[in-house]
């Protein structure tokens, strides 16, 4: 059977099955509203009129009440279903593909990317330095894009898993029997479990969800890359012994980003920390115990290093000192656990414990110098080594925690502290006398205020986060918590106030002998697009402060700065977004160079098109030459997440492609021709983005109608009820779309078919450049086809307009009270999307859209059928709830609308 048999075959086993479940949980007469229903779809898609529409929407109003929420918990189940079988099949076709090739290495691949670095004249010095200059950061981030829940995620996975089994050509009809009876138990409980979340989950919720990743998937995955990677530059490179760093390491900003959201206290920052720990120390108690199964040599027959031995402080060596030494070793261990929650006593605490993971990385590497030493070459590789690279990788913190505040939190710390110390207000300042003060501030070693001072609770709040870094560096090491972010940096005075207050925690210090120590990176994050044009000014006056640049020296003259793609996005539109993105990195890398400080740009990504997203090969290729000689960090959100690392074979995938991209894109050295052609297609960029940015904030901001289209056309009012996530949708309680929440203004967009924050602006722009320069379609050709930061947007903008889908999107036009106002603003929405197609297609010179990808635009067409009841039903329901006239029915109808925005969510594979 070839792999699309078996794809097909899959969906329809879970198909039947979920029409079985459907006969035996709710009855025949259900299932067939749902077989009515999808055949109504089906033939509207096929046949698209006005009478078609109208026919299909009868069917739809004419469902039975009592049916109503079983035929959307239908469709929605069965775009879950058929995830899952696409997840499997991603990884039905790798292993094909590893089969089929021989020796090519598949595309996009840690080994094509080796290769491709030789061929480029790489040599294996180049290559060392390479590989210790350069990295991949990814940062699990707690921002509301789930739409699933935990239990029901658990539950895709045991689908997954046991779907996998059926590809197994040895299985007896027997056994395929009792692998579908096991399909049917778990589709069962599926259909049986709350699709989407009765309480609003919370900040730990949050954290486990996240460590969850960690524990089932990355903790195995991240080690087998490095391992990978030593293997092919070993056999690439074969004169080159290199052990490969940390090259790829996870983070999080669950239970460390506070930005807008009061459930993330100080207190709670620790309690995740503890979390963290202590799934460390579950992990390595695991591995351990498993070693002490499989290193069970005998000292008589094999010997062992007489530093194994002397560290057993036994009278003689005992018969199996591997075991005895994992004895110790777990013991130890208990010991270091029991010490972090207060119960150190018995046998552990006269053992000892761990006070770093350098100490316990020291003792498994007595057990792999001992069996190199002794004939266990294959052993201590198969068995030690992985372990050794998760003690490297994930330490005792498991992953290491952003903090995350907005500014105005800082000033407003700032302007107490100051008062209280007889300073005089602050706030009113300029920026340039902010920054004289806070200098003279910081360079004078005594603490501002009495530890005793009475404090405003905010205040009390803001300076224990900096404590509380302060006591986490000490229990579980510096590298639990690296990074300070600041929302909204719009001076040099922002990261001041930040290092000011890290000095009143005694994370900033002067010694007796007038040097420094310091111990956080304070990282802006610049986010809308006036803070990405000032963001060079900014940062250049920060470079040339003196304690600040002392302050980087402590840390190797290595800045982090975060760029962020939602509010951009939300504040200028698309093009505007990523073009002042593009431009930002390149003056940042200018300003820097020329103070010899090294730079590590952390792009703040969504899962959604219109936040950044896309895949992540393509993101990391797309940026400036220049952002990809170094570290490269990037957050991982929401739905993204499970996407990618919820099996490990997609994770493996997934994480390579990064490898490789980040590896790819360092040997992108343009040359001074290169530089030229750029600088003249950058003017035409700088032209379409002003272009753009005047017709989305025209629309969006200098429209007075456009407000009552969003709150009436979209689903925004009732996703607040969906409990995916810990924080408010809003930064403020206002209407505004500025105190909107990137996630939700884009997760509204998604769900009504318009997709607009993805796409809008563009067409009118290139149309324009194309009236006063007729002749420049070719020069658009050329820029996408040799330049990969305007290939992935215009790729980005193909995708946004395949999901986008103007039929489904009229329906939700049809909420607004105003018709008049509903059509000349649907009007305009409909014309800007037919402009930006023919421009992309002009651009791509491909007769429809997505005509590079045909499975992704296939997969995408074969959904609509099914996506569509759901949308439909949604409006009606969306209409329903807006003339309920008591709670009881309010909260009944809006449960259903809950549904349709979760089924719609897996149909697209966005949210957020």
């Amino acid at each position: 059977m070839n792999s699309e048999s078996a794809l097909r075959r899959d969906i329809r086993i879970l198909g039947n099955m979920l029409g079985e479940v459907i006969i035996a949980q709710c009855g025949d007469d259900v299932f067939q509203s749902v077989e009515k229903v999808r055949a109504a779809a089906k033939e509207l898609r096929a046949n698209e009129s006005p009478a078609g529409r109208d026919d299909f929407v009868m069917t739809v109003q004419t469902i039975p009440a009592a049916h109503r929420t079983y035929v959307i918990q239908a469709f929605a189940m069965y775009f879950q279903l058929v995830n899952i079988a696409e997840q499997n099949h991603r990884i039905r076709r790798k292993r094909e593909y590893e089969r089929s090739s021989g020796s090519l290495p598949q595309p996009d691949s840690i080994r094509s990317a080796i290769l491709s670095m030789r061929d480029k004249g790489i040599q294996p010095d180049e290559m060392r330095s390479l590989i210790d200059e350069l990295g991949v950061e990814l940062f699990l981030t707690a921002h509301p894009t789930e739409a699933m829940r935990r239990t029901v995620l658990d539950k895709h996975h045991e689908i997954s898993l046991i779907l996998e089994k059926l590809d197994d050509p040895l299985l007896s009809e027997r056994e395929v029997k009792q692998i579908e009876k096991r399909l049917r138990a778990e589709i069962t409980g599926l259909w049986q479990t709350r699709p989407v979340r009765k309480e609003r989950i919370t900040v730990l919720d949050e954290v486990r969800n996240g460590l969850y990743f960690l524990d089932q998937i990355l903790f195995d995955v991240l080690p087998f890359i490095h391992l990978e990677m030593e293997e092919q530059i070993a056999s690439v490179y074969p004169e080159l012994d290199l052990e490969v760093p940390s090259f790829l390491r996870f983070g999080s900003w669950m239970g460390g980003d506070r930005d807008g959201n009061p459930n993330v206290t100080a207190e709670l920052t620790f309690q995740t920390l503890l979390l963290h720990f202590d799934l460390a120390i579950r992990k390595y108690e695991e591995r351990v115990l498993r070693l002490g199964r499989d290193l069970s040599q005998s000292y008589e027959i094999t010997g062992a290093s007489r530093e194994l031995i002397d560290s057993l402080q036994a009278l003689r060596p005992p018969d199996e000192p591997y075991r005895e030494k994992i004895n110790q070793i777990l013991m130890r261990l208990q010991g270091t656990k029991n010490r972090f929650h207060g119960e150190v006593q018995g046998e552990s605490a006269a053992i000892g414990f761990y006070n770093n993971p350098k100490e316990f990385l020291a003792d498994i590497r007595l057990l792999e110098q001992s069996l190199l030493a002794h004939k266990g070459k294959e052993i201590a590789e198969v068995k030690v080594r992985p372990l050794i690279r998760q003690i490297e990788l994930f330490g005792f913190h498991m992953a290491t925690l952003d903090i995350r505040q907005h500014s105005e939190v800082h000033e407003n710390a700032i302007e107490e502290l100051l008062a209280l110390a007889k300073i005089g207000p602050y706030k009113q300042r300029n920026e340039s006398e902010k920054i004289e003060l806070l200098t003279q501030l910081l360079q004078d070693p005594r603490p501002l205020v009495s530890r005793f001072a009475e404090l405003s609770p905010d205040t009390k709040e803001t300076l224990a986060v900096f404590h509380t870094i302060r006591r986490a560096h000490e229990w579980f090491g510096e590298d639990c918590i690296r990074n300070y972010l600041i929302s909204m940096s719009q001076g040099v005075s922002d990261l001041l106030e930040v290092q000011l207050l890290a000095k009143e925690a005694g994370l900033f210090n002067w010694q007796p002998d007038g040097s420094l120590t310091s111990r956080l990176n304070i990282v802006p994050l610049f986010e809308t697009i006036e803070d990405l044009r000032g963001a060079p000014a900014i940062v250049d006056r920060l470079f040339d402060n003196p304690v600040y640049r002392n302050h980087l020296a402590q840390l190797g003259d290595l800045q982090e700065i975060m760029l962020g793609y939602s509010d951009s996005n939300k504040d200028g539109g698309y093009l505007t977004a990523n073009w002042e993105l593009y431009k930002s990195q390149k003056a940042i890398f200018e300003v820097a160079k020329r103070y010899g400080i090294r730079l590590k740009f952390f792009h703040g990504r969504g899962g959604a098109l219109g936040r950044g997203g896309g895949p992540l090969e393509r993101s990391i290729l797309a940026q400036p030459p220049e952002a990809l000689h170094g570290k490269v960090k990037i957050t991982e959100q929401g739905e993204v997440i499970s996407q990618r690392y919820s099996h490990p074979e997609i994770a493996k995938r997934s994480l390579e492609k990064a490898v490789s991209a980040v590896l790819v894109g360092s040997l992108n050295v343009q040359t001074e021709r290169m530089k030229e052609t750029e600088r003249r297609w950058s003017v035409i960029l700088e032209k379409l983005s002003q272009d753009s940015f005047d017709a989305y904030q025209s629309f969006v901001y200098r429209n007075d109608e456009f407000l009552t289209y969003f709150y009436e056309a979209t689903p925004i009012n009732e996703l607040s009820e969906m409990n995916i996530g810990s924080r408010p949708a809003k930064r403020k309680n206002s209407a505004r779309i500025q105190d909107l929440r990137a996630i939700p203004w884009v997760f509204s967009w998604t769900q009504n078919r318009h997709l607009l924050p993805a796409w809008f602006g563009f067409g009118t722009a290139v149309e324009s450049y194309l009236m006063e320069q007729p002749d420049a379609s070719e020069d658009f050709k050329r820029m996408y086809k040799h330049w990969p930061f305007f290939k992935a947007i215009i790729d980005n903008i193909q995708m946004a307009l395949a999901k986008t889908d103007m039929l489904i999107a009229s329906e939700y036009a049809r909420l607004v009270k105003n018709q008049a106002l509903a059509d000349r603003t649907f009007s305009k929405v409909l014309d800007e999307y037919e402009r930006t197609r023919t421009i992309v297609l002009m651009i791509t010179d491909e007769p429809e859209i997505l005509a590079n990808s045909p499975v992704i635009r296939e997969s995408i067409r074969l959904r609509n059928p099914y996506v569509d009841p759901l949308s439909y039903l949604q409006v009606m329901l969306l209409h329903e709830l807006r003339q309920a006239e008591n709670d009881d029915q309010f909260a009944k109808i809006l449960q259903d609308i809950l549904l349709t925005i979760n089924g719609i969510a897996s149909g697209l594979r966005n949210t957020g």
